[in-house]
């Protein structure tokens, strides 16, 4: 379908939807003696799930890529697999990086789904035993090949919240 094949403005019907929708875009605070990118509320969802999707561009196209995440000192810890080098296109840029709660059941205890969105820059980090132990255990393989992990840190700048409520 090509633009021109868009049908008119309001000719589209829209289904109503039940539940609510909240949308928080906000600067991360940055007080005095508190760690940076730190934001409790964003953070505090984070912890809630193991993986999301860390997004940004490779030789000027848009990509997603899963990632494994751990929350340190109010930064992002990302392990993601190198063999493909999107660890390499991240460093020094500025990423998204996005969890949820969206494969879990909303009428489950609270009904609420959830998603959290960090902005900031990346860069390549080389982690100590002890903070590669927090991700746990690491795939076998990606695509066949054997998993070699690559590890970068995110400081968050912005963060924004989105919440369904049923």
């Amino acid at each position: 379908m090509s633009f021109d094949e868009l049908p008119a403005p309001g000719a589209l019907r829209h289904r109503a939807l039940t539940g609510t929708i909240e949308r928080t875009e906000r600067p991360v605070k940055r007080a005095a003696g508190t760690g940076p990118g730190e934001h409790t509320d964003a953070i505090e969802l984070l912890r809630r799930v193991p993986y999301g999707r860390l997004a940004t561009s490779m030789r000027a196209l848009p990509f997603l890529a899963v990632a494994r995440h751990v929350v340190s000192d109010g930064r992002i810890l990302l392990r993601m697999h190198r063999g493909f080098g999107h660890h390499e296109a991240c460093d020094g840029s500025v990423v998204a990086y996005g969890a949820d709660n969206y494969s879990g059941d909303p009428s489950g205890e609270g009904g609420d789904l959830w998603s959290v969105q960090f902005t900031g820059p990346a860069e390549i980090v080389r982690l100590g035993p002890e903070q590669e132990e927090l991700f746990g255990a690491m795939p076998a393989s990606v695509n066949g090949e054997p998993y070699a992990p690559a590890f970068l840190r995110v400081d968050p700048h912005f963060v924004t919240e989105h919440r369904l409520t049923f």
